[in-house]
């Protein structure tokens, strides 16, 4: 049994690794989904997805902090 694209669209936005719906529809067309734009078209759907991705995500501890390789800020 497949996941519809609407099905995965939740999963994804539940999964904490989207910040929002630009980047779930990328993601869905990147994994294979058809019709992405179309299926997420109502504007219930679309806030609703919006709603989760904001509040499950999570970015990735190696965005959030500095590169150990850029050294301490300079000395004024």
């Amino acid at each position: 049994m497949t996941t519809s694209t609407i099905e995965r669209a939740y999963e994804l936005a539940r999964s904490g690794r989207v910040p929002d719906l630009a980047m779930l529809k990328l993601r869905l067309k990147t994994d294979g989904c058809r019709a992405v734009d179309a299926l997420l078209a109502p504007r219930s759907i679309r806030a609703h997805l919006e709603a989760i991705c904001a509040a499950t995500f999570k970015p990735s501890e190696a965005a959030g902090k500095p590169s150990e390789a850029a050294g301490p800020p300079p000395q004024i």
